[in-house]
């Protein structure tokens, strides 16, 4: 197995571990987060833009990351925000999911570890993705070359415990790969008007990948984002999609945040970027309620 790449600015380096060690100071009950029994591969998904998708995968991972869990990162999105706010080298060229999808290379080979932690990895898009679901469209089974390339003996080797999955916000090929390689369903729900548009949609399409593609998938997490504490709005979305989805809803909402906006300007998680900030520390209250829902579940 060829080694995770490092990152184009060199991997782990005394930056990021003073970033660990910031966020290991503020949140000093959050030094350890069970891992799971059983490998978790969610993917997060939502056909809407712009509700905190790119954000909450990042974020959950690189939470999970800092305190103990090895967590991968599938930048599934043309876009490739994702890899922009983990620092991993996106250029074309660079091998990545694309070249995973097509069968080029292996997951290792695409496997690059992100400065925020080094239990933090991804695979990176780059702009050669956005293309793919056009070539896909004649590929033998075109809905599951990424669940072909997320083999539990390719994960093994990398020792990974969490897998989350990014998706571009369309409900094509791209995301039906993304479905069809997952446990879990992860959607963020944005606390403003319009935020259950187009879900019934999105419930559809998991339920069409559930009956022919993968049984075992399902609607596992749904985050509340961008709240604002000064809208009534905010609060009546929050209680509408509690009523709705029960338990399936974290406890934890994300905040409207200035540094969680911020931080991929820099390369950055809002973790590494400034560790103190609501953002970041509701986003690790949020990943610490992943991990122990996860491991609650599957006892």
């Amino acid at each position: 197995m060829n080694p995770p790449r490092e990152t184009s600015t060199g991997g782990w380096t005394p930056i990021a571990e003073e970033a660990e060690r910031a966020a290991k100071v503020l949140h000093p009950d959050a030094n350890f987060m069970p891992r799971p029994t059983r490998r978790r591969v969610l993917t997060v998904a939502n056909q809407k833009g712009g509700v905190g998708k790119t954000t909450s995968t990042v974020n959950l991972a690189a939470g999970l990351a800092l305190h103990g869990v090895k967590t991968l990162v599938i930048d599934l999105d043309p876009q490739g925000n994702a890899s922009t706010a983990l620092d991993v080298d996106h250029r074309s060229g660079t091998p990545s999911v694309y070249e995973m999808l097509i069968g080029e290379v292996s997951l290792a080979d695409a496997t690059q570890v992100s400065q925020q932690s080094p239990n933090l990895f991804c695979v990176p898009a780059t702009i050669d993705l956005a293309g793919a679901e056009i070539e896909l469209v004649s590929m033998a089974s075109r809905e599951s070359r990424l669940k072909e390339a997320l083999t539990s003996e390719a994960l093994d080797e990398l020792g990974i415990d969490y897998v989350f999955i990014d998706c571009p916000p369309s409900l094509g090929l791209l995301t039906v790969n993304a479905l069809s390689a997952a446990h879990e369903v992860l959607i963020p729900i944005q606390c403003e008007y319009y935020a259950l548009e187009g879900l019934g949609q999105l419930l559809s399409n998991i339920e069409l990948v559930q009956h022919h593609l993968n049984p075992a998938l399902k609607v596992s997490t749904i985050l509340l984002t961008m709240y604002d504490g000064r809208t009534k709005l905010a609060d009546q979305v929050t209680q509408e999609v509690r009523n709705h989805f029960g338990d399936v809803v974290l406890k934890t909402i994300i905040p409207r945040s200035v540094k969680v906006s911020e931080a991929p300007g820099y390369g950055q998680t809002v973790l590494a970027y400034d560790p103190g900030s609501r953002g970041a520390m509701s986003y690790l209250d949020a990943a610490r309620e992943v991990a122990e829902r996860g491991v609650r579940e599957q006892r």
